[in-house]
């Protein structure tokens, strides 16, 4: 299955877009599935994919990335810049104007006050904002008149497209989340799972984990737009079952994430409802090393938090020997073919922010065996299982529900216990792991296991807000809902300098050169983040369905406005 082949079907989908102009709510019903199914709409309060994606048809930031990864007004004027006055000469502040006229879905005026109450409730110093790291460095927000708003950072900030920029960093609406500050966010369910938005959809009925149901916005800035009167996100099942219904059976018109092997989709699309389309961006999928100790033994307060450091992985060579035994090309070979490529970083493009590393990309069990035999960690009673200070080299391993992960688990297993470490394998339904709610013991921010796999990405084609992410002190914990970015718990001064000094240089090359340092650091120095595939973003649309361009840089939904059946 040639990647050519599979992006055939957005070209030519969006060649007809033209086709597709008629006037709101025209061709009636689409279906979309996604089978992590979405938790909640408020991507403030969930780094999960599902919930940031499925809510990006309902609230909007003031610029996108494209699929080329430019960026794009949406409901800003234009994207403010150094050229066009909006960006200052110092580099330490930027202007965005709303376009005139945005209204919401109630139909009440966008107002600058919107953009400035977005920033308050992200950046209150006692809540949990999922997307914190987007507005590092910020001291202000500005309501300069309706329309206008200034953000002013504390440096120059070459890369000041942070806050509002990307479906991760929406705006909300003041009035609806007015008493949603702060500790209290989470406890706003009308407003997380109902958001009163500028999307081209608004929610009709919202299930948790389970279907949204949504209509046309009657006050979208596009009067022609969208296409479709009503549609329907429904979540669960896996990522094969989501693939029949669009490319089999046509139950669906657009499946999300077909995390599938490639003769699956292949046959999948001789059922000829539908077609794969895939693209290649920043996705991903790795091994996170949990640098403090989830045991269960621990009070509620110190499990999985800095107070308590990892018995096990906490030895650097322990992290590094699991890399080592791993086989990168034979998990592309068995879980992605040609839409997966082996990695050691975790920013795997643009190239100029690419590591040229590549010492993780031959597997090595027997240097393995001899790092940990070097770092005392030996069989002492023989039974298979290396252990070191009373202490056994037994973990557990984490991950969502998905056929090629638990491929990849089952992999990594044997080939970690050739090395004398013993594997406890466990996976979490996705719309659980993936959920972020503060009550549940297995999601992947909260880390309750000692090493777990996902995949995620960066909106945009600059990694700075997705580096900053492993600052000191940005990690989940009880006093942030166990919301934050920094899932191992990481935290060296001296990248945290780096994070810096990032923000504060405006040449690319330079900005590259910060770039690769600090992924090298996670990586390739400490092995704190094992990357193990580059992922292509597969997923597939029916033939009837129009205008879908797929977007690896920003929401995967980012253009659902633009969509038509095609007749």
């Amino acid at each position: 299955m040639k990647f050519k082949s599979l992006t055939v079907g957005s070209v030519l989908a969006l060649s007809m877009a033209t086709m597709g102009q008629a006037e709101r709510g025209s061709d009636g019903h689409v279906n979309v599935i996604y089978w992590q199914a979405p938790s909640i709409l408020n991507p403030f309060l969930s780094g999960g994919t599902k919930d940031v994606e499925s809510s990006s048809l309902v609230i909007e930031p003031l610029g996108r990335y494209d699929q080329d990864g430019a960026l794009v007004p949406y409901l800003a004027q234009e994207i403010p810049t150094v050229a066009n006055g909006g960006v200052s000469e110092d580099l330490t502040s930027i202007t965005w104007k709303l376009k005139e006229g945005l209204m919401w879905s109630d139909g009440t005026p966008v107002t600058s006050a919107d953009v400035k109450f977005t920033a308050e409730y992200c950046m209150h110093p006692e809540g949990g904002c999922a997307q914190a790291t987007f507005f590092d460095g910020v001291v202000s927000v500005e309501a300069v008149d309706e329309l206008t708003t200034k953000v002013t950072f504390n440096q120059p900030k070459p890369n000041p497209y942070g806050p509002f920029m990307g479906g991760q960093s929406p705006i909300i609406q003041a009035a609806q989340f007015a008493d949603c500050l702060g500790a209290k966010a989470p406890e706003c369910t009308e407003a997380n799972f109902s958001p009163i938005g500028t999307g081209p959809f608004r929610v009709v009925d919202f299930r948790p984990n389970d279907v949204i149901q949504m209509e046309a916005n009657p006050h979208y800035r596009d009067a022609a737009k969208p296409a479709f009167a009503t549609l329907t996100l429904k979540g669960g099942g896996d990522a094969a079952a989501a693939g029949r219904a669009v490319m089999e059976t046509g139950e669906f018109d657009y499946a999300w994430n077909l995390q599938l092997a490639p003769d699956v989709i292949a046959k999948m699309a001789e059922g000829g409802k539908g077609k794969p389309i895939a693209a290649f961006g920043s996705l991903v999928e790795r091994i996170e090393m949990n640098l403090t100790d989830p045991s269960p033994e621990l009070d509620a307060d110190t499990r999985s938090t800095r107070k308590a450091p990892h018995p096990i992985l906490s030895d650097v060579n322990v992290r590094k020997a699991l890399s080592m035994a791993i086989d990168r090309e034979l998990l592309v070979e068995v879980g992605y073919g040609q839409a997966g490529r082996p990695t050691c970083n975790l920013v795997p493009a643009p190239k100029v922010f690419a590591s040229p590393n590549t010492d993780c990309m031959t597997q090595d069990i027997e240097g393995a065996k001899a790092l940990l035999e070097g770092a005392g960690w030996t069989d002492t009673d023989g039974d298979g299982v290396r252990d070191r200070d009373g202490k056994k080299l037994a973990i557990l391993f984490q991950s969502s529900t998905n056929a090629v992960r638990q491929d990849f688990q089952a992999l990594i297993k044997q080939w970690w216990s050739e090395i004398g470490v013993e594997t406890e394998l466990r996976n979490v339904d996705s719309s659980v792991f993936f959920g972020g709610d503060p009550g549940s013991p297995d999601t992947f921010q909260k880390f309750y296991a000692d090493v777990e796999m996902y995949a995620n990405n960066f909106n945009g084609t600059d990694p700075q807000q997705y580096l900053a992410a492993y600052r000191c002190n940005g990690e989940p914990r009880p006093e942030s809902q166990w919301q934050g970015e920094n899932i191992n718990r990481f935290c060296d001064p001296a990248y945290d300098a780096l994070i810096d000094k990032l923000a504060n240089t405006g040449d690319l090359n330079e900005r590259g050169k910060i770039g690769i340092q600090m992924n090298e650091m996670l990586t390739k120095d400490t092995y704190t983040i094992v990357p193990l595939v580059d992922r292509g973003r597969v997923s597939a649309h029916s033939n009837t369905l129009g205008g879908v361009v797929l977007n690896t840089w920003d929401s995967e939904l980012w253009n659902a406005a633009d969509w038509f059946r095609v007749k």
